[in-house]
Order: C-alpha cells, then sequence, then structure tokens
C-alpha cells in the first residue's frame, strides 16, 4: 500500500497468503485513572488493526512521562491497563520505549497479521452499500463536560465502558461478510472519516442523523453549549463537502464531528447483508452497531449528505 488512501495502517506483503499490518497511536489521558488510561489508549491504538481486517500479534509501549512530577507507579497503572487490553486481543507485550515529557502520554506500535488478498481498505465502498457503525459517538463532548461536573456517574461510566472495549468482536464478527470498506471513527469524528471513506471511494455517503447511536448526556451536553476544541477543525475538514437536506439544529450537528478516542468500525457492505450482519454484532455483544446510511453514485453532489 502507498500513500494514495487515508488508512487506518500500513500493510506489507510477507508471501502470498500473509502479510503485515502496521501501525502506531498514542494518546493524552481522557480519564484520571492511570489504569483505565491504559485500556483505552491500548484499545484506540489495536483498533488500527482491526479497521484493516487484521489480528494483532505484538504490541511496544509508547510512552512519554513526567517522571519528576508523577510516581512511578502511575506508569505501572498504565502499564498494566495496556496490558490487560493486550491480552484480550490475544497479543503480546513485546517492550517499547519512553521519554521524558511534561505531561503523560500513551499508546501503542502494532503489528498484526493479514491476508494479502483479503486487508479492508477505507477507499472501495460502492454505491448501494450500506453504512454500519459499531459503536456509539459523544465521548469528545462528555469528557470535555466532565470538567465541569456536568456529566452523570452512569453516563461517564458508560462512556468510559465504550472506550476501553476493544473493536475485536466487530471486526471477527464482519469477517463474515463482504465488506467494501472500513476505517475506525477517531479524532476526525464520523464526518471527517466518513469523508476520507467517500473521497477515497469517489462515491457520496448519506448518512441518517436521527439513526446514529449516541452516548447518553452527549446531546444534551451539546445542546446546555458546550463543545470540544476539535469540533470546528473536523467541520471545517469537510467544509463544502457536506450538505443537510433539513435544517437541523446546530447542536444536533455536532455530534457529526465529535472527536472519537477509541471508537467504533465504520463499515460498507453490500445492502443485501446489512441487517444480517447487525443482527449478528448484537449477537457477538457489540450492542449498539447501527445502519446509519447508504453508499450513493457522487455525480455533482457533495460527498457527505446528511438527512
Amino acid at each position: 500500500m502507498g500513500f494514495h488512501t487515508s488508512d487506518d495502517a500500513g500493510i506489507y506483503k510477507l508471501s502470498d497468503d500473509m502479510a503485515i499490518v502496521v501501525t502506531a497511536d498514542y494518546i493524552t489521558p481522557p480519564v484520571d485513572d492511570g489504569f483505565v488510561f491504559g485500556k483505552i489508549a491500548a484499545a484506540n491504538a489495536i483498533s488500527d488493526v482491526y479497521a484493516m481486517g487484521g489480528r494483532p500479534l505484538t504490541c511496544l509501549n509508547l510512552v512519554s512521562f513526567p517522571s519528576k512530577k508523577l510516581p512511578p507507579q502511575v506508569l505501572r497503572q498504565i502499564i498494566a491497563g495496556a496490558l490487560e487490553t493486550i491480552t484480550a486481543a490475544d497479543a503480546v507485550l513485546a517492550g517499547g520505549h519512553s521519554i521524558e515529557d511534561d505531561e503523560p502520554k500513551f499508546g501503542l506500535a502494532v503489528t498484526g497479521l493479514v491476508h494479502p488478498q483479503r486487508y479492508w481498505t477505507n477507499s472501495n465502498a460502492r454505491p448501494g452499500d450500506l453504512l454500519v457503525l459499531t459503536k456509539p459517538l459523544g465521548s469528545g463532548v462528555l469528557f470535555n463536560a466532565n470538567l465541569k461536573d456536568w456529566v452523570s456517574a452512569d453516563a461517564l461510566e458508560a462512556c468510559i465502558a465504550v472506550l476501553c472495549e476493544l473493536n475485536r468482536a466487530a471486526a471477527e464478527t464482519l469477517r463474515d461478510f463482504q465488506v467494501h470498506a472500513a476505517t475506525d471513527v477517531t479524532g476526525f469524528g464520523l464526518a471527517g472519516h466518513g469523508y476520507e471513506v467517500a473521497r477515497g471511494s469517489g462515491v457520496g455517503l448519506e448518512i441518517d442523523l436521527e439513526a446514529l447511536p449516541v452516548m447518553l448526556e452527549a446531546f444534551e451536553m451539546y445542546r446546555k453549549g458546550v463543545n470540544t476544541g476539535v469540533n470546528p477543525h473536523n467541520r471545517k475538514m469537510v467544509g463544502a463537502q457536506l450538505r443537510f437536506t433539513r435544517d437541523w439544529p446546530r447542536w444536533q450537528q455536532e455530534i457529526l464531528f465529535d472527536p472519537q478516542t477509541s471508537g467504533g468500525l465504520l463499515v460498507s457492505l453490500p445492502a443485501a447483508q446489512g441487517n444480517e450482519a447487525v443482527k449478528r454484532l448484537h449477537q457477538n455483544g457489540v450492542d449498539q452497531a447501527r445502519i446509519i446510511g447508504r453508499v450513493t453514485a457522487l455525480a455533482d453532489g457533495p460527498y457527505l449528505t446528511i438527512v
């Protein structure tokens, strides 16, 4: 694979039936608990391998840590959380590297395996496909609102549980279907990553705003005026390539631009397989998966249409 698409990882062919998937990602802490931070950061990094249709094998820690400000047990907690998630992915932690920094950051370099003829890309969506999203949206605004103590304990707990969840069950379930395109929804939000799929595939995406799975209290926080510093960038990123067919209130539009951490998979697959795929996802524990739209021919319109 080259640099002509915005895929989630690199693919290197080793033989006719084996290729490696390579990726790296790290983040700043969205939570104060070091163990939970490690779990979220690991799930976020490993997700890129799942988004390519691969299976993770080995991980390396990527650590920035303020050792003069925080005690070493905090770092041990972060790595312990990451290790729990790595183990749940049936991968191994093989080492890593650390540097001194002013604030903690953590992530992984991940290597996985995939068949060189069966990997997923974000640039092969086809007109007539349905779009499936496997996790709810809204973590960005919830974490910002939590700084004001506006988020209930139940909503925050549910949000963190989603972020800690690997995309393993979703990816393994979807391998039984004809996935035409896939990506994971992270910092660019649904609109930004959807735009990458549409542009790379030369198609349009029609997204049903009311069909989106949304985290508890996320809309409420936007309605209260909470936002993130990334939403305006994500809205600008898609710019004129996004069209609303209805006069949605601004607070409701914002969920499209909400930056996700450890977000779900966005996949494009044949319409005849959509309902069965969602049914199987639910049976396998991916209970918030939804059909959120469809793929259209591009014609002269924008890449993204919100209905």
